[in-house]
């Protein structure tokens, strides 16, 4: 899957995964040492984070349901929680300065486009 930033016309990832099994949502980003540039990982049904376990800092946005971003947090480091975004229905975990380069905050509208396998 690739991510867009539809209302800053600009690309938040180029090969993102999708995390929507229970075991995949668990696990997210723990068994990873770090994120390449242009990477991400899509997590269904979640309006919040945790970084227990986790060995690097990574960005975050949280999306609705209507691909609109709701919130983000920059460089959220390990052991930290983020903040609960109540209208979030997904989040993308990126690798840290993600948000600043392409510009990301709540309201713009995010396009995710399905790569044929």
């Amino acid at each position: 899957m690739r991510i867009l930033n539809r209302s800053r016309n600009t690309v938040i990832a180029e090969v993102v995964k999708v995390a929507d099994s229970f075991g995949s949502r668990m696990t997210g980003l723990l068994k990873h040492r770090s994120l390449p540039a242009g990477t991400g990982l899509l997590i269904t049904h979640c309006n919040s984070i945790h970084m227990f376990f986790m060995k690097f800092a990574i960005d975050v946005i949280f999306a609705d349901g209507n691909d609109r971003v709701v919130g983000v947090v920059r460089a959220i480091r390990p052991f930290r929680l983020s903040p609960i975004f109540w209208k979030a229905r997904y989040v993308i975990e990126l690798p840290v300065g993600t948000i600043d380069g392409s510009k990301t905050s709540a309201g713009d509208q995010l396009m995710l486009e399905r790569q044929a396998p």
